[in-house]
């Protein structure tokens, strides 16, 4: 795959994905979410990944999308434009693979909902989070927004765009963690290899159980848990697991 506007290094099982636009604050031109849509269409198709991270680097996340190719835009003619930047934001929310982010920086407009399509987020406390949409007399991404942090919540950060900092954003459940500035890609990198040490299939099937699992009432979600479980328990991979663990515990 020719790369332009994006870095991809596999190694451990971990598939790392940046967002490398600096001049521009990884804004999100077409032609960058062209790749970004390739490249975790590509990604479930990779055996040897088992878990991705999205980042653009410990500076910038993504400042959201480029404004003057925005500008060029008209209402009636919008079309491809929209569609293929929910085709970005769907590859990544429905990669058969965890995603996680790491926002090193701000993480505004088109690069906040980027973040929001990851299954987990981490920051810098450099980081910035902001659903500027409103400010433009645009409409934001809600769903799934509103399942990360809440319903009312996401209305104050659809409502008010304002900008919040890493600590904001922890306290709301935005994010997992706050590392120190120029210590985040090393950490979710230890967090990623750690993850991907697990079993693939069981990876992917806890994601999508985690995306189907709200549309259910409680009882049907109890019987989907234990039908999938049943898929796993003494399986040959759970019983070497579980044979590695008693032996850790007798040392």
């Amino acid at each position: 795959m020719d790369l332009r506007f994006l870095l991809l290094e596999i190694g451990h099982g971990v598939a790392t994905v940046t967002i490398h636009r600096p001049d521009k604050g990884n804004a999100l031109a077409p032609e960058v979410l062209e790749e970004l849509a390739e490249v975790f269409e590509g990604l479930g198709r990779m055996a040897e990944v088992n878990v991705a991270v999205l980042t653009g680097g410990e500076k910038f996340f993504s400042a959201g999308f480029d404004l003057n190719f925005i500008r060029t835009l008209e209402k009636v003619s919008n079309e491809a434009f929209t569609a293929l930047f929910h085709r970005a934001y769907r590859a990544i929310m429905f990669c058969p693979q965890p995603v996680i982010a790491a926002v090193g920086g701000p993480a505004i407009a088109g690069g906040f909902d980027l973040s929001l399509m990851c299954d987990i987020r981490y920051a810098s406390q450099r980081a910035k989070f902001g659903q500027r949409e409103i400010a433009l007399s645009l409409t934001p991404i809600m769903d799934p927004l509103w399942r990360v942090i809440g319903l009312g919540r996401a209305m104050e950060v659809a409502l008010t765009g304002r900008i919040y900092d890493a600590a904001e954003a922890l306290a709301m459940g935005y994010v997992s963690k706050v590392f120190p500035t120029g210590e985040l890609l090393e950490n979710v990198g230890q967090i990623a290899r750690q993850m991907a040490s697990y079993d693939r299939q069981c990876l992917a099937e806890t994601k999508r159980l985690g995306q189907t699992i709200v549309n259910h009432d409680l009882d049907g979600a109890m019987k989907l848990q234990e039908w999938l479980f049943r898929g796993y328990i003494g399986s040959e991979d759970n019983h070497q697991r579980v044979d590695a663990l008693l032996a850790s515990l007798k040392k």
